[in-house]
């Protein structure tokens, strides 16, 4: 297994990673591994892959994010931001740990994962983060920040995917390159998407962020 100092290593394209961060996502990173032996929480099994393709896209996606101000609390209170089909917690869990201030809800389908993402938060000891283990149609709130990541029939989940966006909002899309012009198609006119950025060390993959048309 890495130790905190090598996934920080590899993390450094991605973003400044603290001591700090680079212990939690070793805890995070051991707990992946035992967990993935009984329930398929990533197809991926090198560690170094999963730290750069899993850790370092989501921590990208939260610079990608903050530099859009997409984290400023509003008249509510402090920011919101939901992660559809979390999965095992990409990229929902890495944000939350680079912002605290941010209060998230993990929106996870299946049981299996749901109680994985709630093990994470337990072992982590995370305030201000949920677990909803139902389906997004049934998720009947808003958040100011909406990401969205390697979700099974993509096109038909954006849309509902961007009702849940708070207005003035920011959807985040973590995708292929292939995917950003339908992205795109699927929601214009009334969302603005800044120009897509592709990841460190990877050519195909983009952070897409559109913002929603103040109504």
């Amino acid at each position: 297994m890495l130790d905190a100092t090598r996934i920080a290593a590899l993390l450094r394209p991605f973003a400044d990673v603290s001591d700090e961060l680079a212990n939690r996502l070793h805890i995070y990173l051991d707990l992946l591994f035992r967990w993935n032996a009984r329930i398929n929480l990533t197809a991926i099994r090198d560690p170094e892959q999963i730290v750069t393709r899993h850790f370092g896209e989501s921590l990208f996606a939260a610079h990608i994010l903050c530099d859009a101000g997409a984290f400023k609390s509003g008249a509510a209170g402090a920011p919101t931001l939901s992660d559809i089909g979390s999965g095992a917690g990409f990229p929902g869990i890495p944000i939350k740990l680079v912002a605290p201030e941010l209060h998230v809800t993990l929106i996870e389908s299946q049981n299996k994962k749901a109680t994985f993402l709630r093990e994470v938060i337990r072992t982590l000891d995370l305030n201000g983060i949920d677990v909803f283990s139902g389906r997004v149609e049934t998720w009947n709130h808003t958040a100011q920040v909406v990401t969205l990541r390697a979700v099974e029939k993509f096109e038909q989940t954006l849309p509902r995917a961007a009702t849940l966006v708070a207005p003035s909002g920011a959807l985040c899309l973590l995708i292929g390159k292939e995917q950003v012009p339908s992205a795109e198609a699927v929601l214009a006119p009334i969302w603005h998407f800044r120009k897509p950025v592709a990841t460190p060390s990877s050519r195909e993959r983009m952070v897409l962020v559109g913002m929603r048309a103040q109504i």
